[in-house]
C-alpha cells in the first residue's frame, strides 16, 4: 500500500510539474512595412479602388510580385472576421478586435473603424 501511495504521489507530481512547464503558443504578426513574397489564402478586398490583400488578420498591398503590410484601411468591409478576434465593449457599443484592428458589425459585414 506504501508503494502504491508512493507512485500516485510521483505521478501526480510529475503532471503538475509538465503542466507547469507546458509552454504557451504566441502569435506574432509582421510590423507595417515588412515585405513577403507569398501569402496564405490570401483574401482580394478592394476599397476605394485600391487592392488589399487579407491573409491571418493581416492587411497587405501588392507591390510587383511581393506584398507589403500595411495598416487596415477605416471604412474597409469584410463578411468574415479571422480566426482568434475577440468582443470588447466600449462606450456601450460592441465591437470586434484582432490583432490591434477594430471591426465593427453591420449587416452582414464587418467595418475597419478607429476606436
Amino acid at each position: 500500500m506504501q508503494s502504491l501511495k508512493l507512485v500516485v504521489i510521483t505521478i501526480l507530481l510529475v503532471g503538475a510539474t509538465s503542466a507547469v512547464t507546458a509552454q504557451r503558443t504566441v502569435k506574432v504578426y509582421p510590423r507595417h512595412g515588412t515585405v513577403v513574397t507569398t501569402l496564405y489564402q490570401p483574401r482580394l478586398v478592394v476599397h476605394k479602388g485600391v487592392n488589399f490583400h487579407f491573409s491571418n488578420g493581416v492587411w497587405y498591398k501588392a507591390r510587383g510580385r511581393k506584398y507589403v503590410v500595411c495598416a487596415a484601411p477605416v471604412g474597409i468591409k469584410l463578411r468574415k472576421l479571422p480566426v482568434g478576434n475577440k468582443v470588447v465593449v466600449y462606450s456601450g457599443k460592441k465591437y470586434y478586435t484582432h490583432n490591434g484592428v477594430y471591426y465593427k458589425k453591420k449587416g452582414r459585414n464587418y467595418i475597419v473603424v478607429n476606436v
